[in-house]
C-alpha cells in the first residue's frame, strides 16, 4: 500500500563518526552548512539538556496516530536517533512517558517528534534526548498508515535514513551521510577558534579590527 510500508535502512553514520561530534556545538555545524539547514525553531528540547547524535531512524506518520512509532521502537538499534514527521500537528501526542522509558530500555540516543509530546514534567527531567513541537495531555491514535526508513523533511531540512542527527539546546541539525567526514573537520575547526577567541576575551585582548574594515568595504559613512 502506498504510504504504509517499513523499509531496511540501507546505511547509516558509524558510531565513530557519532562520537566525534558529541563535543561539537550544534551551531557550530551549522555554520560550515552555510547556515541553510534547520529542524525549525519549534523544535525545541523537551528534556533536561543532554546532547543528542546519532543516525536516523526515519518514521512519517498521520498526524496524531503513533502506530508506527511503535515499531520504529523495536526496530530500533541502540544509539538510533528517531525521527518521526507527524505533520507539525499538536492535536494529539505522538509519544509520552512510556514510550520514552521503552526507548531507553532499547538504547535510543534520542527521538524527535515533528508534533506534540505528553507527560512533558517527566520527560523535562530525564536524560533521554526528547525534542517536539508542543506539549498536548491527548494521546494518539494507532491506526497507521506511515512510512519508516523513508525520506522526510522537517521545516525544509531533509533527512535520509542514516544521515547524523544533531542536537543540542539550540536545536536539530541533519548532516547528510556523504558530507559527515568533510563537515567534522570544517566544525571541529570552527569549534577551535571559538574557543581562541573566547580565551581571548577572557584575557582582553580580543581583535575587534575587523568591524571597521567590513564597515568600510560595505560603505558605512562615519564621522
Amino acid at each position: 500500500m502506498i504510504g504504509f510500508a517499513i523499509h531496511p535502512r540501507q546505511r547509516a553514520v558509524s558510531a565513530e563518526a557519532v562520537a566525534r561530534f558529541r563535543d561539537i556545538p550544534v551551531a557550530n555545524v551549522s555554520d560550515c552548512m552555510s547556515r541553510m539547514s534547520a529542524g525549525g525553531a519549534r523544535l525545541r528540547p523537551m528534556h533536561d539538556g543532554t546532547p543528542m547524535a546519532g543516525p536516523a531512524l526515519t518514521v512519517r506518520c498521520r498526524p496524531g496516530d503513533n502506530l508506527l512509532v511503535h515499531k520504529a521502537l523495536d526496530l530500533a538499534a541502540p544509539g538510533d536517533v528517531i525521527v518521526v514527521d507527524a505533520g507539525g500537528d499538536l492535536t494529539n501526542a505522538i509519544i509520552g512517558e512510556i514510550m520514552a522509558a521503552y526507548a531507553a530500555t532499547r538504547g535510543v540516543a534520542g527521538i524527535v517528534i515533528n508534533g506534540a509530546i505528553r507527560d512533558a514534567g517527566t520527560l523535562r527531567q530525564g536524560t533521554l534526548p526528547v525534542y517536539a513541537a508542543g506539549v498536548t495531555h491527548r494521546g494518539p491514535y494507532k491506526d497507521g498508515p506511515g512510512v519508516i526508513n523513508g525520506t522526510i523533511a522537517l521545516d525544509g531540512m531533509t533527512i535520509e535514513p542514516g544521515d547524523l542527527i544533531l542536537g543540542d539546546d539550540d536545536g536539530l541539525l541533519c548532516v547528510p551521510y556523504a558530507q559527515v567526514e568533510a563537515l567534522y573537520q570544517a566544525a571541529s575547526a570552527k569549534h577551535k577558534a571559538e574557543l581562541e577567541m573566547l580565551a581571548q576575551i577572557a584575557a582582553g585582548k580580543l581583535d575587534t579590527s575587523w568591524i571597521d574594515a567590513r564597515l568600510a568595504a560595505l560603505g558605512c559613512e562615519t564621522k
